[in-house]
């Protein structure tokens, strides 16, 4: 595991705040929000995110039978909070053997949602086609949520992007006909609202999906 941020596009170093810029910089990518350490999965690095976060820190909840929650990260610091969130889920795969989930909640731009997917980024862009039916549904904080296939990611995952209240929302699963697990209509709670509830969140390994390619 890394021991310092990174920047959330690429994993690459990047430059903290200085004299001549009010941003951290990536060499490739320019102002980023770093993505902080990924500390090894506990309610108290739930709670740690959910505290400074921005955006949703999303989990299925409850959790598919037999899944455990197995990471979390955020990007952004101390001044800005989180704002881009991701959580690792992993359990039995619906056609057998082992199924893992990434949730990322991100504002506009910021580029870890399409890190985790394997596309260019920051964004979905041409990979989204929103103008037929969603592929996928989810009930995101209470709300019908629409996801849609991203296209152009690689063959071993699974893709599916959306908004939920202006910001990205992304599902990222392996392998990829794991993705049947999306068609179940999951129920995700926002982990900033869960108050006491986050303590029975059955913790497992960590998963090496969130450590990023």
């Amino acid at each position: 595991m890394r021991g310092e941020p990174s920047c959330p596009r690429c994993g690459g170093r990047v430059r903290a705040p200085g004299l001549f810029s009010d941003s951290w910089q990536c060499a490739v990518h320019g102002a980023v929000h770093p993505l902080q350490p990924v500390i090894p999965p506990s309610v108290e690095a739930l709670s740690v995110v959910a505290n400074r976060a921005k955006v949703p820190v999303w989990m299925p909840w409850p959790l598919p039978v037999g899944w455990l929650f197995t990471g979390v990260a955020s990007a952004g610091d101390d001044r800005t909070g989180g704002r881009a969130t991701v959580v690792a889920c992993t359990g039995p795969g619906p056609l057998g053997g082992l199924g893992e989930l990434l949730l990322v909640a991100e504002e506009l731009g910021v580029g870890l949602g399409a890190r985790f997917a394997g596309i260019d980024g920051p964004d979905p862009g041409a990979g989204l086609d929103v103008s037929g039916p969603p592929h996928a549904k989810v009930v995101a904080d209470g709300r019908p949520t629409p996801l849609w296939h991203v296209k152009g990611a690689p063959e071993d995952r699974a893709v599916f992007a959306g908004e939920a209240g202006g910001l990205w929302l992304w599902a990222i699963v392996w392998p990829e006909q794991s993705g049947l697990l999306m068609y179940d209509e999951l129920v995700l709670a926002d982990l900033r609202d869960a108050g006491a509830e986050v303590e029975l969140v059955p913790c497992g390994a960590l998963s090496p999906r969130i450590l990023g390619p």
